[in-house]
């Protein structure tokens, strides 16, 4: 397989041991994911899981009428589908592509049977669950108490961090609400939010962050949370 895609560009699938990482190599198939796409609706139920290496998928909650609001964000640290081993085929949110690129995906019944066997995949998958419960945490605590600006720049943080690229995201993936809310215009090629630069450039609909210690100064300590701990509970390797 070209180095360009390989499973193991996904932190989870390059974590596992060896033994563990052979038996779903094989069923691990490679998957375009384009901008937008929808890959769970709610209530659905779940047929693959997917491990993203060069996209970001988003969790959203959708209303009933018809407004929603991301929950989460997966990239190359995870996996998106932790229904499936947690006891459920089925989940109330919906997952859509937030930023373009590739993932695997495996058949669901690979994983359960793979978590089933109660061995270091079970744990490290079961570590990551937690990671990805703090961030839901966060981000319903970041939404409530602070300023649209702190929670986009922690979702741009939150974002590169989880791109095999850093420097670059799509601004396609600016949760609607926060783009309504916020006041943005150009100028001299900067993004400005409420007034205040970001420190980073736009074009053709990306943002190219070009200062991250400024943009880490700007946002709230939701990011730094959500960073410690998934760094705290998964390889050290991972991260920014």
């Amino acid at each position: 397989m070209s180095s360009l895609h390989a499973p193991k560009q996904n932190h989870l699938l390059n974590a596992l041991p060896a033994s563990d990482y052979e038996r779903l190599a094989s069923h691990l198939e490679l998957v375009p994911m384009e901008l937008g796409d929808v890959l769970y609706e709610s209530g659905v139920q779940l047929r693959y899981v997917y491990f993203p290496t060069t996209s970001i998928l988003s969790l959203l909650y959708v209303m009933e009428d018809g407004a929603s609001a991301e929950i989460a964000i997966v990239g190359n640290e995870g996996i998106l589908g932790i229904s499936l081993f947690m006891g459920g085929e089925t989940t109330p949110s919906r997952a859509v592509v937030q930023s373009a690129g590739h993932a695997f995906r495996l058949k669901a019944d690979l994983l359960k049977n793979e978590f089933g066997r109660f061995g270091p995949t079970m744990h490290l998958l079961l570590r990551y669950t937690q990671a990805l419960i703090t961030q839901m945490a966060q981000t319903a605590v970041c939404n409530r108490h602070h300023s649209v600006d702190q929670q986009l720049c922690r979702w741009l943080l939150l974002s590169l961090d989880r791109l095999a690229i850093e420097r670059t995201v799509d601004d396609a993936g600016i949760d609607r609400q926060h783009a309504g809310r916020a006041p943005r215009r150009r100028h001299r090629g900067r993004r400005e939010i409420a007034g205040r630069r970001v420190d980073s450039v736009t074009s053709r609909g990306r943002i190219t962050v070009l200062d991250r210690p400024g943009l880490e100064a700007r946002s709230c300590e939701c990011y730094q949370v959500v960073k410690t701990e998934f760094d705290r509970l998964l390889p050290t390797s991972w991260g920014s």
